[in-house]
């Protein structure tokens, strides 16, 4: 079956409020104590695989979860064992998933012809929660609401726990995401996509936060509507937000996390502009908190490569030493992905993408959509090589929004090109690596340079990194110039 549930993290200060509201209505409690497993490599883990045993109160469960639709589908297979006698503990067994959608995915990734073949499984790390819980009717559709208080042990380590989800049990997805976006608003919580699994995962390894998102192809196939795609589009700039913003709000300030956020958001920003007409009926006020988050993930970005980049580069060429963290701090970035302002955008966008009307005929037909990204394609592509002529006699200004424009072009034929000629389309998307990672350079050398200036008012020693820039902006001008005259030769894809 598909399970479909959010998390929503609780901080400690909210707590007392949350577990009021949940056992109002009947609340009932429940012990869980789970144990999870892989193989000696982890290559469950490593395809996205979930195996548990878990003890429900006195009833044994095995369950094995993987990847669904979307960031918070999953597909899931649960086997009762039944109740044991006091002390005993189930074996594991792989074959209990015989011949269900799970099933095959773990067969795949075992590179296994039979379950009855697969490698010993051993215990990797545990929890034990106590689960507060009771069901809602929200419209046609029944949700369970979860509070899981507790901890997650691996070997001498263990780290707390404490989170409610909301688990759709039947009916329509949004509605999950409707009330979910009720109690964030209430109660001041932010939503996660780390689950228990991969947090006890962390704290076997060692490690305090996941890797980074990187940036999704959109499921997209040839035929579709236009509200079709446009779902399919923000579900997949959802998909590098939402992992990131989890680790991002749980504190990390990595600069690989930061980064792809800020990815994300352009992303994301960049298909609510170009992609608005196969969905007029996105809510425009969402421009505005991704645009604050935006602005303070670039800021963060900006004053880590002055630290760990730009400034070590200039002292390889004979700069004296400078403490570059004398520039104002960036606001609180963790503040920031936490904010209700930015958690009901993601919100939002998610009850948007698994609304009901998404399953339903709705919005331009196919060929009319694909002609409309056409245009918008070509648009894009005109006025990038139009300004790329003349790149070096634009002002700053002007040639900044030459590499936005190029971005956005980059962003939309990424996430239209399932719906071209595939060669056509890959030949143009790497045409663009060139001139972007030139306009990419030339952009933050220039902030560097602002930076030193800036810098130069206190500390002199800043202005060798003021003409260091200084002398390095003309040529990078020119050679941006050249890869934009360069680019210009591309064939387009979308003719």
């Amino acid at each position: 079956m598909t399970e479909f549930e959010l998390k929503l993290e609780i901080p400690a200060s909210r707590l007392a409020g949350v577990l009021a509201a949940v056992r109002e209505g009947g609340a009932t409690g429940k012990r869980l104590r789970a144990c999870y497993f892989d193989t000696h490599g982890d290559e469950l883990a490593a395809a996205g695989i979930v195996v548990r045993l878990r003890k429900e109160g006195r009833v044994w469960v095995q369950t094995a979860k993987c990847g669904g639709e979307g960031p918070l589908a999953r597909l899931e297979h649960n086997v009762a064992i039944g109740v044991l006698p006091a002390g005993a503990v189930p074996d594991v067994s792989l074959s209990r998933h015989a011949d269900t959608a799970v099933g095959e995915r773990i067969a795949r990734a075992l590179k296994a012809r039979s379950l009855d073949d697969a490698p010993v499984l051993q215990s990797r790390f545990e929890t034990d929660v106590q689960r507060l819980a009771r069901r809602v009717r929200c419209k046609s559709s029944v949700i369970e609401i979860a509070l899981d208080r507790g901890k997650v042990l691996a070997g001498d380590a263990q780290a707390a726990l404490c989170e409610i989800e909301f688990e759709l049990l039947e009916g329509d997805p949004a509605d999950a995401v409707r009330l979910a976006h009720e109690w964030l608003v209430a109660h001041g919580l932010w939503l996660s996509t780390t689950s228990k699994s991969a947090k006890g995962r962390r704290l076997a390894e060692g490690r305090p936060f996941g890797p980074a998102v990187e940036a999704v192809t959109p499921r997209l196939r040839r035929g579709e509507r236009g509200c079709a795609i446009m779902a399919a589009v923000i579900g997949a700039c959802l998909e590098q937000v939402l992992g990131n913003a989890s680790e991002v709000g749980a504190g990390s300030v990595e600069a690989e996390h930061v980064h792809q956020l800020r990815v994300g958001v352009r992303r994301l920003r960049s298909a609510l502009r170009e992609l608005r007409a196969l969905a007029p009926s996105l809510d425009p006020a969402w421009e505005a908190p991704l645009v604050d988050a935006f602005r303070v993930l670039g800021l963060h970005r900006d004053h880590g490569r002055l630290q760990a980049i730009t400034q070590p580069q200039l002292e390889a060429q004979g700069a004296p030493a400078l403490h570059v963290g004398d520039l104002a701090d960036p606001p609180d970035l963790e503040a920031a992905v936490r904010s209700p302002a930015f958690q009901g955008v993601l919100l939002g966008l998610l009850e948007f993408t698994h609304s009901a009307q998404m399953r339903e005929v709705a919005g331009l037909p196919s060929e009319k959509a694909l002609k409309m990204l056409g245009a918008r394609l070509e648009k894009l592509h005109a006025q990038g090589v139009r300004d790329g002529r003349r790149f070096q006699q634009l002002d700053p200004h002007r040639q900044h929004r030459v590499r936005k424009r190029l971005k956005r072009l980059r962003y939309l034929a990424e996430f239209v090109a399932p719906l071209f000629p595939a060669k056509r389309a890959r030949d143009f998307i790497a045409a663009l690596k060139p001139v972007q990672d030139a306009l990419g350079l030339y952009n933050d050398e220039l902030m560097a340079l602002e930076a030193y200036r800036s810098l130069a008012e206190r500390d002199p020693v800043a202005w060798f990194g003021a003409g260091w820039h200084t002398a390095r902006r003309a040529p990078n001008a020119a050679q941006c110039q050249h890869e934009l005259e360069t680019f210009a030769k591309a064939k387009p894809f979308w003719d």
